[in-house]
């Protein structure tokens, strides 16, 4: 949790790069020929539904006729409207969704190809900053004085949502890209075997993680409005122009927008898409359809991954990025000389 406003700068950049290359690599994805994107539910009513009910639509389709009807069973079959049948599942007289054609195409190109590419570009930026610069140093010596900085609840929290989270990144990764390097190596019904394994630790994990987002809100969320610091510390963008950390409070501005955007928002939106794909969704009555669940994974898929990218910055700085980061949240205490360099206005609120 602990980061200076220099590191927290660059992780941000590393960020922005990425999310960049995400959305060139959507708006190329765009350029090539598409078909139309479904409707949100992913099936396009027609206008009469009084004519679905009693099967005058489908009878009313010329399929008695020799020269089209081969071709009007194909389309009955393979569309996205309802057709008629006797049973209380409508869904079922759409034999072959045409929308699952388009998401099949969305998750498969867009999300699978650029997902990884931005997750390759995270890890290896982040690679290369540990390596040319190393771990960022304190500019004094430890004073040995501690300062609390977090208690024990709070702590727990903290790291049920870490593990939560690196349950749900690892499995969610082999589930979508395992088939490419797995499968090969391990044939399909070993993996098939190990991807439901996976798919069930991601299923038990999801709660977990949506309660520890939520027990950590209520924890850190006065702690992270924006205050005092927060501009000098968009002025100099983390301290990168000037060369000095700018003083912050408990929370500095980079860590603020990866609290709020980041584990919050991004936090919320995978939880909230991930109860659908469980069809788990509580307080209200959802249609799981075929297409509720394709426009939940499109947007569980693209959250996660963009949320994982940023995760490898808040965890490269939070451990093995700079010296003495990680004592906060494993002991609760941080050394003064920490303290004063990192969090300048919360050191002096304190020792008052």
């Amino acid at each position: 949790m602990n980061r200076s406003f220099s590191s927290v700068s660059r992780s941000w950049v590393l960020a922005l790069g990425v999310s960049l290359s995400l959305l060139s690599g959507v708006a190329m994805a765009e350029r090539a020929p598409m078909p139309p994107l479904p409707s949100p539910s992913g099936i396009d009513f027609p206008k009469n539904l009084g004519a679905i009910s009693d099967g005058t639509q489908a009878q009313s389709q010329p399929a008695n006729s020799p020269q089209v009807g081969e071709k009007f069973l194909w389309n009955s079959a393979n569309s996205d409207p309802y057709n008629f049948v006797s049973i209380p599942d409508k869904e079922a007289s759409v034999l072959i969704q045409r929308a699952g054609e388009q998401w099949r195409v969305i998750r498969n190109g867009v999300i699978t190809v650029y997902g990884a590419w931005l997750l390759a570009i995270a890890f290896f930026g982040i690679s290369a900053l540990f390596i040319i610069k190393g771990p960022i140093k304190l500019h004094a010596p430890l004073s040995g004085q501690k300062i609390k900085r977090f208690n024990g609840f709070e702590r727990f929290t903290h790291w049920v949502m870490a593990a939560s989270f690196i349950g749900l990144a690892v499995t969610g990764s082999l589930i979508l890209w395992g088939k490419y390097f797995a499968m090969p190596l391990m044939g399909g019904v070993a993996y098939g075997t190990f991807l439901n394994i996976c798919k069930n630790i991601h299923n038990y994990s999801g709660p977990l993680f949506t309660l520890s987002v939520v027990i950590f809100f209520l924890l850190f969320a006065t702690r992270n409005i924006p205050g005092q610091g927060d501009l000098t510390w968009i002025k100099s963008f983390g301290g990168m122009f000037g060369g000095k950390h700018p003083p912050a409070g408990f929370f500095n501005f980079g860590e603020k927008i990866w609290f709020w955007f980041g584990m919050t928002f991004l936090g919320l939106v995978i939880s909230g898409s991930g109860f659908v794909l469980d069809m788990i969704v509580p307080f209200m009555e959802v249609q799981y359809i075929r297409g509720t669940m394709q426009l939940a994974n499109i947007i569980h898929s693209s959250a996660s991954i963009l949320m994982t990218a940023m995760a490898m910055g808040h965890m490269y700085i939070g451990s093995i990025g700079m010296q003495g980061s990680s004592d906060g949240m494993m002991t609760g205490y941080v050394d003064a000389t920490w303290a004063k360099e990192h969090h300048e206005l919360w050191y002096d609120k304190v020792n008052k």
